[in-house]
């Protein structure tokens, strides 16, 4: 049984698209994670199984032997590498302030009814998510 952690190492652009394959289909090999992305990206297969290597060496990625072959799967929850990169996005942008981070982007956001209303909900809990 794989282990996911909470605990999410820094992640590049680059790496969130292999990150985002991997979450979304894994197990998988290298080969199928090369098909994936050198169709959506324009990548050489070289370019993504270093991304993949740079993964497994962060902790991201577990690279298991089956059968002659190593499967990566995720070994970090798509949740905590979302929490991490919000932080540093909130950080780097807003100085750390949530209330003009989401001003600024639901200026711009074309929200469904059923969106306004889950949001509302969030904001009369006072933010927390349950």
């Amino acid at each position: 049984m794989k282990t996911i952690t909470t605990k999410a190492p820094d992640i590049s652009d680059a790496e969130w698209d292999v990150m985002k394959i991997v979450w979304d289909r894994g197990p998988l090999t290298s080969g199928q994670i090369v098909r994936e992305l050198e169709s959506e990206r324009n990548w050489k297969p070289r370019t993504i199984k270093t991304l993949l290597a740079r993964l497994v060496r962060k902790g991201a990625v577990a690279a298991k032997e089956d059968d002659g072959k190593f499967l990566y799967s995720a070994k970090v929850a798509r949740e905590a590498c979302v929490r991490r990169e919000s932080r540093s996005f909130l950080s780097r942008v807003f100085n750390g302030d949530v209330a003009p981070a989401l001003v600024h982007l639901l200026k711009d956001a074309k929200l469904s009814e059923t969106e306004i209303q889950q949001l509302k909900s969030i904001l009369e809990r006072g933010g927390s998510e349950s």
